[in-house]
């Protein structure tokens, strides 16, 4: 059986080998590229809305405090 074996498998073409090598750098490539841009996304939707919240804040704090007139002893 194992003398029959090189017949039904028969060797990968070296042809075929340096394609793959090529589609898996590229794939990878790819990969990496989304990757840094997913990430590029949340930083710009992290400072946008750390922003949005020191702007909030800041209005918050110039609006008058209610609840200190219910604290007063």
């Amino acid at each position: 059986m194992r003398e029959n074996l090189p017949y039904i498998l028969p060797a990968p073409q070296p042809q075929a080998e340096d394609t793959f090598a090529v589609y898996q750098t590229t794939h990878q490539f790819y990969y990496e590229v989304q990757k840094r841009s997913e990430f590029e996304r949340y930083c710009q939707w992290y400072y946008e809305t750390a922003e949005q919240n020191r702007q909030e804040l800041k209005r918050m704090r110039g609006e008058v405090n209610i609840f200190s007139w219910f604290r007063r002893s």
